[in-house]
């Protein structure tokens, strides 16, 4: 018997159309007064935030709210949203949002009163046992797009403002205590936003499935993950007001979370470095350089999308699955390249230096070496 693996798997989650009418009484179940919810600059003013902050306010929780948050969050956000934290004595966070509000909840709720950088808690072997637990506040998360899963996971994504690299923040007890999945928040996404986040769940599934490590269950979710999102991602996007399929693209998009702790890969590794440096959409990036990592990997994980398409109802194997991407993305108008987000020739070398260093290379099913992994850049350009 050789096979062993250490898996965990996510927190409650209050799923369905109408939950966020709960989140007072969420808050107060796991001993919250006083929650700061921390969402972008472009949800703080809409009606959904505005009456989620009227629940709390209602119910004697507050109505305080910390929203300067960037597309792709960095340390200078945290810093800020901790020095809000502490000003109004908080004692708990609710990440509202989309992943980068999420990211940045979570980290506010992570380093509020830690000694260390929060460069020292990178997802690196053991790192994460650095931190202080008992100082890390209670997170409640109530995602608004359909995309990054992180309302289940363990980590958040913060970019360095002087580096421009992203790096992965890891703690347990950065899972959220209680998760609200409704649908209906995520209704009045602009429709560039429903499609990026949509690839960004099945960039997660695609990949996790791929991942050559053991955690069948894993496999199981991302496959079943990456039939709710060919299935209903188009609907979203053509019927932005099509509630069955929002809940079921939210609900995929918390199972690639759940799926991609068997792994990531180059997918990630290329989309990373490309969001910090040029500050693109996280998600949308994954979906322009999908085509070009199922290539690059082809040879070592054709059987296993053989086996997904024929589950997916696919025809033609790995070729029929491949088009069924460039299909969806054609769909759904997303850049046919790099090079139509901007992203420059003269700057591949330092990209790949980035890629090579996120963590997600690791998950993927060929070895990314600086020969391969410029090579596939160019290939995406």
């Amino acid at each position: 018997m050789t096979l062993r693996a250490n898996w965990s798997y996510p927190t409650a989650v209050k799923f369905g159309a109408g939950r966020i009418a709960e989140l007072a009484e969420q808050c107060q179940a796991i001993g919250l007064k006083k929650p700061l919810l921390v969402t972008d600059k472009a949800l703080a003013s809409l009606p959904i935030t505005l009456a989620a902050l009227d629940r709390l306010e209602a119910a004697g929780l507050g109505r305080a709210c910390f929203s300067q948050v960037d597309p792709n969050p960095n340390e200078t956000n945290m810093e800020a949203g901790i020095a809000a934290y502490k000003a109004g004595g908080h004692d708990g966070v609710i990440c509202f949002g989309g992943g980068s509000a999420l990211d940045l909840g979570k980290m506010i709720a992570l380093m509020h009163d830690q000694t260390m950088s929060v460069w020292d808690l990178e997802d690196i072997g053991d790192w994460w046992t650095r931190a202080d637990a008992s100082k890390i506040a209670p997170i409640v998360a109530v995602p608004t797009t359909a995309g990054t899963g992180s309302e289940v996971g363990r980590a958040g994504v913060l970019t360095n403002s002087v580096t421009h690299k992203k790096k992965i923040i890891f703690h347990p007890k950065l899972l959220p205590a209680v998760t609200i999945c409704d649908p209906e928040l995520t209704v009045g996404m602009p429709k560039f936003i429903t499609a990026g986040t949509g690839m960004d769940a099945l960039a997660h599934c695609l990949e996790a499935y791929c991942s050559p490590f053991y955690h069948p269950m894993s496999q199981g979710i991302a496959l079943e993950g990456m039939r709710l999102v060919f299935e209903n991602l188009p609907k979203v996007y053509a019927n932005p007001n099509d509630l069955e399929a929002r809940a079921h693209m939210m609900a995929a998009a918390a199972m690639g979370a759940v799926a991609f702790q068997k792994g990531l890969g180059a997918i990630h590794s290329l989309s990373h470095p490309v969001g910090a440096v040029y500050n693109t959409h996280h998600g949308t990036t994954n979906a322009v350089v999908m085509p070009m990592v199922l290539d690059f990997n082809r040879a070592t994980i054709e059987e296993k999308i053989i086996r997904a398409a024929a589950y997916l109802g696919i025809e033609g194997d790995f070729d029929g699955f491949r088009s069924k991407i460039m299909e969806l993305r054609s769909t759904l108008a997303i850049p046919e390249n790099l090079s139509a987000m901007g992203v420059e020739a003269a700057r591949l070398d330092e990209l790949t230096g980035m890629a090579l260093e996120d963590p997600s290379c690791g998950g993927n099913p060929v070895e990314m070496t600086r020969e391969n992994t410029r090579a596939l850049f160019e290939a995406c350009l």
